[in-house]
């Protein structure tokens, strides 16, 4: 199992506050935002300077800020670094690997590299709008380059999801659109949400989505997920003090027993090295229920 980053990261720290004044400023914020205009449009992403840092054997990537944007252990390219983007592999509890997974935001490839590096039946595809990301994946970061079950497509994600051809076809769909200025996602209207829906194959899939819990955004996201996806959606705890991880369902309704949850994810954990234990105990903390019972959705 991949070992996490055991100090402060530039991540934490930029998320750090008192628990007690976030409280406060979420209510004013969801007060805000229960009549705020709705964006349907794409905001203008900001690109910035693609930059590096290391630290304990560990390399990151930064667009010109303190902000982590993805992470590399240097004696483990393939492996995924961060807890938050192992979460972006919760999907695996629900469904045998995909005919195609597709990641929205390249960072530095933790996800890409381990679909492709461990998922073998799978097709993998990436979007990245900036192909400065897509140059330090390959360069700094150990990105592979496209064969014939990798594609890296340099794409507005807007455009990726609302083209016809990519409707019904993806299992897995992972987003993780941030910009230089790390306020919330890129791409965060129902109508984006909607097209994300559409792309997901009939019969079953999942997207996973990074979001930031101790900020405005996160509400706004979670509300136009549900409208998205009829209310399918759930959240798991969140981890370096402000990312949050949701899962929004298609397909046929869901009922499963934690145990047999817990069965898979000790599989998961066997064959892939990812803790999928904690996204177990994470699903029942946030829907409240019990781990004796059946998670629906």
């Amino acid at each position: 199992m991949t070992n996490l980053i055991k100090r402060a990261s530039a991540e934490a720290r930029a998320f750090g506050r008192k628990k007690d004044n976030a409280k406060s400023k979420r209510n004013r914020d969801d007060d805000e935002l229960a009549n705020a205009p709705r964006i349907e449009a794409p905001r203008k992403p900001r690109f910035a300077p693609v930059t590096f840092s290391e630290e304990g054997g560990v390399r990151y990537l930064h667009f010109g800020t303190e902000w982590v944007q993805g992470a590399m252990r240097l004696k483990k390219p393939d492996h995924i670094e961060l807890e938050y983007a192992q979460q972006m592999m919760a999907w695996l509890l629900f469904i045998e690997t995909p005919e195609r997974i597709a990641q929205l935001g390249l960072g530095a490839a933790a996800l890409t590299k381990f679909c492709h590096r461990f998922l073998k039946r799978a097709k993998v595809e990436a979007v990245e709008l900036n192909p400065a990301v897509v140059i330090a994946a390959r360069a700094m970061f150990e990105l592979p380059y496209d064969d014939a079950r990798l594609t890296v497509t340099e794409r507005d994600a807007w455009e990726f999801v609302n083209d016809r051809a990519n409707h019904g076809t993806i299992g897995a769909l992972q987003i993780d659109l941030y910009d230089a200025t790390a306020r919330g996602p890129v791409l965060d209207s129902v109508s984006f949400y909607r097209a994300c829906r559409a792309c997901l194959t009939p019969e079953a899939g999942v997207v996973t989505i990074n979001l930031f819990g101790d900020h405005p955004s996160f509400v706004r996201n979670m509300r136009h997920l549900n409208e998205a996806f009829d209310h399918r959606v759930i959240a798991l705890p969140e981890v370096h003090d402000g990312n949050r991880v949701a899962l929004a369902f298609a397909g046929p309704a869901l009922d499963v027993p934690f145990a047999a949850l817990e069965t898979r994810a000790k599989l998961i954990e066997a064959q892939l090295g990812l803790p999928a234990r904690k996204w177990v105990k994470g699903l029942a903390e946030s829907a409240g229920i019990p781990t004796t019972g059946s998670f629906s959705i």
